[in-house]
């Protein structure tokens, strides 16, 4: 098999010739800048500046030298705006706090506080203030939350998100038809839609860090009480933001066709490390209607399947996902609590493709020896391969902490594991 028929077998919970291999392809299953610069010298590549192409996790752009080591059967088809609001070109030099000179878009404009931390502007707009704080030796940006007072009496979700929610421009889609086509034509990789169409609560995205303005309730935990303060208002913008996904999707079925395997719809945090943190009975109310209406489209529409970012324990939400119509969980986080990968590969296998669980990021990967990285890799992969359905990455992101010599255990587990 070729790398995109080893992704479409794993995704029809088929047994392909080798596990595939997702490094990369999504904003949660990349590497941070600093910790990809030192991979490729590990690996010998041609020294070069990593592309910081998401700068809120200051993630590294996978070029294809990259791809072709590590052996990743996936690549991505990245939307044009950053979660900062700004495009990524015309590339500028910037240096991260380890001293490791990497490329920023333009419109990365920060500036250096007294205590040595930077802040970075929505769109690069140097008129409104900072949406974003990344503190002293700091890894990645912390959203700033910008939330003006409001008027509980008069209260508009559309009126709130309408700048923020918005129907994708002929210019982006072209670009997505181009990408995708030559992605198509000129690699055999399994292509991720990594535009994200309906992060509905998603705590990235509620304050609003690419935006100028930000209406309407911004702070989190405003947010979230919310839900039973003003649920009106929350249901009015999660309707007006599902009313918008699919005008989006139908632009981006006509751009891409069927080129891509799989489209990011979500990128929303339903667990913590101990458990859920929403009741069954509030996802249904909240969310489940809304994901339910985007994924029929897409089942009904087109061959994609529909990919749903989760981190923490929810393992109470996971019945919810598959009835509303989720194909794929990521990061599939196995040292929350409860979320055990024997059971879940037992009561859910051949319900979800798992896209990730590959190792802990969080304890093994960046505290464990090289050893400890194989040995955990190489029993993931046996448990997690039987019957298809699994695409191995991280657990969520490389970070910049991880030693890189953890990170070539990784993937030589993967590659010995496969042989």
């Amino acid at each position: 098999m070729n790398s995109r028929e080893r992704v479409k077998a794993a995704l029809s919970h088929t047994e392909p010739d080798r596990v595939p291999v997702d490094f990369g392809g999504t904003p949660c299953s990349g590497i941070s800048a600093g910790a990809l610069a030192r991979l490729r010298k590990a690996y010998g590549l041609p020294e070069e500046r990593v592309k910081v192409h998401e700068p809120f996790q200051m993630l590294g752009f996978v070029e294809d030298d990259v791809i072709e080591k590590t052996g990743s059967d996936v690549i991505g088809l990245w939307p044009k705006s950053t979660f900062m609001g700004y495009t990524n070109d015309k590339w500028k030099d910037w240096e991260l706090f380890d001293g490791t000179k990497v490329l920023v878009g333009q419109g990365f404009e920060v500036d250096k506080t007294p205590e040595g931390a930077y802040v970075l502007y929505p769109q690069g707009d140097r008129t409104v203030p900072p949406s974003a704080k990344m503190p002293k030796n700091g890894y990645y940006f912390d959203i700033i939350v910008r939330q003006e007072p409001f008027d509980e009496a008069n209260m508009s979700g559309r009126s709130d998100f309408k700048d923020q929610f918005t129907v994708i421009q002929d210019d982006e889609l072209r670009l997505y038809e181009e990408g995708a086509k030559y992605l198509y034509e000129n690699t055999d990789l399994a292509i991720v839609g990594d535009y994200i169409f309906l992060s509905i609560g998603d705590a990235s995205v509620v304050p609003g860090p690419g935006m100028k303005k930000t209406p309407g309730i911004r702070k989190l935990d405003d947010w979230y009480m919310a839900h039973l303060l003003y649920p009106d208002y929350i249901k009015e913008v999660y309707s007006y933001h599902t009313e918008i996904a699919l005008k989006n999707l139908a632009l981006y079925k006509q751009a891409v066709g069927d080129r891509v395997e799989t489209v990011i719809v979500s990128g929303t945090d339903f667990g913590t490390q101990r458990g859920e943190f929403i009741s069954n009975d509030m996802f249904r109310e909240f969310y489940k209607p809304y994901f339910r209406e985007v994924n029929d489209w897409i089942h009904n529409n087109t061959g994609w399947k529909t990919f749903y970012h989760c981190c923490g324990s929810v393992v109470k939400l996971l019945d919810e996902f598959v009835d509303m119509g989720a194909d794929i969980l990521n990061p599939v986080q196995f040292s929350a609590a409860n979320m055990d990968p024997e059971m879940l590969k037992e009561k859910y296998g051949d319900k979800l493709v798992f896209w990730g669980g590959g190792v802990d990021v969080q304890n093994t990967f960046p505290f464990g020896t090289p050893e400890e990285v194989y040995d955990q890799t190489i029993q993931r992969l046996d448990l997690l391969s039987k019957g298809g359905g699994f695409i191995c990455a991280c657990i969520h992101n490389i970070q910049a902490n991880v030693p890189t010599e953890n990170v070539i255990a990784f993937f030589d587990a993967i590659r010995d594991f496969n042989k």
